[in-house]
């Protein structure tokens, strides 16, 4: 890769490895709610602008059903639970389970019927990663709780469907117009209910800070960095921060919030990383990896962004 590669793929790394972190310093204060909506709100009117002014909103309006089911599922829902289980789990707990996407991914492209057979490698790395997740929620990272457990399922598995919705039904749009109207969509959804939940004060500046970092850093500028990554590495290469951003994720909770971080626990995250690999792998004929949730579509579109 180019130095330019280089720089943008390093960027993204961090970008998306610092939301856990930032999620759990804002749910401190703000209810998940509100949490969704300010980064929703604040992704929006930096993006949308850019997208209209780019003719890519017009184009969206001809398939608002399949796009509302993407913002549903991949926007409203997963980050609204995922903000929730952090209130309970560790940023280093969730960044890990979020590792297990891809495997997720492969199952359902299985199951679905778009993957051409299961291969004697990607079923060892299916074996690997739920080894991983056992051995990593084995280990202490804190209270655990069998409600946060169940969001964190949901949210791995939305993130794994999105991508099949971009793929069969918005991969002929524009990856800013459809990001920018998701974020619009998802917007609009949680005004009411931010309105109604608001806090009585203003919170901490940390807590604000942390909101105001999640809606322009991890939202609007990493949708454009990564947008620019694809155009200059290409898709495949650009996929592989979805093996990094959960270290990321990972040693900021462990170095800031002092989160506990065990032998065991490294061991399981190397299972996850090391199945969700094999999982992934092109097998037969496929040209590319149709279980990995994070690949982008519809023109570079980035999914399983936490």
């Amino acid at each position: 890769m180019t130095r330019r590669g280089w720089f943008l793929f390093g960027a993204m790394c961090l970008i998306w490895g610092i939301p856990y972190l930032l999620i759990k310093v804002a749910v401190h204060d703000l209810s998940p709610t509100d949490l969704v909506f300010g980064r929703t709100a604040i992704g929006t009117v930096l993006l949308l602008p850019i997208a209209l002014g780019r003719g890519q909103v017009r184009p969206l309006l001809a398939k608002w059903r399949p796009l509302l089911l993407y913002s549903l599922v991949e926007i409203a829902v997963a980050w609204l639970l995922l903000s929730d289980a952090e209130t309970h789990i560790s940023s280093s707990l969730s960044g890990l389970l979020v590792a297990a996407v891809p495997l997720v991914g492969v199952l359902i492209v299985r199951a679905t019927g778009t993957q051409d057979r299961l291969t004697g490698a990607r079923l060892v790395g299916l074996l690997l990663g739920a080894a991983g997740v056992v051995a990593v929620l084995g280990f202490d990272l804190g209270h655990i709780t069998v409600l946060s457990m169940i969001e964190m399922a949901v949210v791995v598995c939305c993130y794994a469907i999105g991508p099949q919705i971009l793929a069969r039904s918005l991969s002929d749009l524009p990856s800013l117009g459809v990001v920018s109207c998701s974020l619009a969509i998802c917007t609009v959804l949680y005004a009411p209910a931010a309105i109604l939940q608001r806090p009585d004060s203003l919170p901490p500046t940390s807590v604000i800070a942390a909101v105001v970092a999640l809606g322009v850093v991890c939202t609007a500028i990493a949708f454009l960095v990564f947008l620019e990554l694809i155009a200059e590495v290409g898709p495949v290469r650009a996929t592989v921060i979805t093996y990094i951003n959960p270290a990321v994720a990972v040693a900021l909770g462990v170095a800031l919030l002092h989160e506990p971080f065990t032998a065991g626990v490294g061991f399981g995250f190397a299972l996850v990383l090391g199945g969700s690999v094999l999982a992934t792998r092109p097998g037969g004929s496929a040209s590319r990896r149709p279980g990995a949730p994070t690949e982008p579509v519809g023109g570079g579109v980035p999914v399983a962004e936490p």
